[in-house]
């Protein structure tokens, strides 16, 4: 069963932080195999690649990484038409979300006289990971891809693992209607590496985006410097905040959406009324027996899962922002004043016909959002994740004469005598 929790309880504040400190990931340290596999794809290229592919995948890839184009156009032609239909459906949405991110540069000369602005432009190369195996998600495709296509990368590259040759058909289509380049059959760390360093076969690439398992986040942070990243992500999460006016087998089901994610997902309802706490722990239960995923969606629930009590909906908002969630429901009959109070959430949806995993398909906004409280600081993956701003400064002779002297001063200050003689020998020719 779900940890229940009273606002009103005197162990509260205690039992509450001890729960939102708890680690969710399952697996064991493995930062000294990433390293290993990371090192030995750097030294050997696609020779390793190979290898951890046969290891791991159980596939032969030494004919060659890479997806034919002839069997993408085979893979999007075997798919039935409703699902090409909801793919293009969801892709023109996210692209016409994003498409409003887009930033601008600007210009301006100030009194000085010093022209000064700034620039946007895309990365040149941007290497998605799409998961593989057990679970495929032709919408993390497309929530990674499109915007990498908006924001004008002229090069998009995606690994996906096959396990056992097995391809899913409806993850090529997504990648082939939302503008990805080059499509390689591997996962894992190898994979993260191989977009990172290169190898024979792969060309690397500016920045990696996208979800993986606990390898393909260790790998992610290991290379992030070489290369940049979107983020560490970790377990799903939900935080649904519900009055009493909610139908408990509602509110059950966006529980269980993100549950079924994975064992360590976490699951939070908040809520003014008792009677409904009591109500969804009921319809969870009658839910669970009816999901493929059952066994995980349980595990996930019964270990991370939690029902809190508070007086009012205005005492959730602090709760709200300790456990900065990736996923905020907001289910009240006046979600916009509430969300007004929340500083920390990934995304919000807002009102009770609002379930949060519309965003996971067809909303528009992003579904790879910040997890495990890091939306404090940081946001969702968008458009300028797959761009930088490069700064411009144009000085004549008489703006530098302005404001040089002051840089001398400051140069000389600092003890940087090549940095003050770069202006002073400008500003004594002037």
């Amino acid at each position: 069963m779900p940890l229940r929790l009273s606002a009103s309880d005197s162990g509260f504040e205690k039992a509450f932080a001890d729960y939102i400190s708890r680690g969710r990931e399952t697996a064991s340290d493995v930062n000294d195999v990433v390293s290993d596999i990371i090192g030995d794809v750097r030294a050997r290229g696609d020779a390793a690649v190979v290898d951890y592919t046969r290891k791991f995948d159980r596939l032969d890839v030494s004919g060659g990484l890479r997806i034919d184009p002839e069997l993408i156009a085979a893979a999007r032609e075997a798919c039935k038409a409703d699902e090409i239909a909801a793919l293009e459906f969801a892709a023109a949405r996210i692209r016409a979300f994003h498409e409003h991110q887009l930033p601008q540069g600007f210009s301006f000369t100030d009194a000085e006289g010093v022209r000064l602005g700034a620039r946007w432009t895309p990365v040149s190369a941007a290497g998605i990971y799409v998961p593989g195996g057990t679970a495929a998600y032709p919408s993390s495709v497309l929530m990674n891809a499109v915007p990498a296509n908006v924001a004008g990368v002229p090069r998009i590259v995606m690994v996906v693992p096959t396990p056992d040759g097995v391809v899913n058909p409806l993850v090529l289509a997504a990648a082939d209607l939302s503008g990805v380049d080059e499509i390689y059959r591997i996962g894992g760390a190898q994979a993260v590496a191989a977009l990172a360093y290169g190898t024979g076969t792969i060309v690397p690439v500016d920045k990696i985006t996208g979800p993986g398992n606990a390898y393909v986040a260790e790998a992610k942070r290991q290379v992030f410097g070489v290369v940049g990243i979107d983020m560490i992500a970790g377990p799903s999460e939900i935080l649904v905040v519900a009055d009493a006016e909610n139908d408990p087998d509602w509110i059950a089901a966006d529980l269980l959406s993100q549950a079924e994610h994975d064992a360590s997902s976490q699951s939070v309802l908040i809520t003014n009324s008792g009677a409904l706490a009591d109500a969804v722990v009921e319809a969870a239960e009658r839910q669970l027996g009816s999901l493929a995923r059952s066994d995980i969606a349980r595990r996930s629930w019964d270990t991370h899962g939690a029902l809190i009590l508070v007086r009012s909906l205005e005492d959730a908002v602090s709760l709200v922002d300790r456990i900065a969630p990736e996923h905020l429901e907001l289910a009240v009959a006046a979600p916009d004043a509430l969300a007004e109070k929340v500083t920390h959430a990934g995304a919000i949806f807002l009102g009770r016909h609002t379930p949060e995993a519309i965003g996971d398909y067809v909303a528009g906004p992003n579904h790879v959002l910040p997890t495990a409280r890091s939306a404090r600081f940081s946001s969702g993956l968008g458009v300028i994740d797959f761009m930088k701003r490069t700064t411009l400064v144009s000085c004549d002779a008489e703006s530098l004469a302005r404001i040089g002297p002051a840089a001398v001063t400051l140069a000389g200050a600092e003890g940087l005598d090549a940095h003050a003689l770069s202006l002073s020998v400008r500003l004594d020719d002037g």
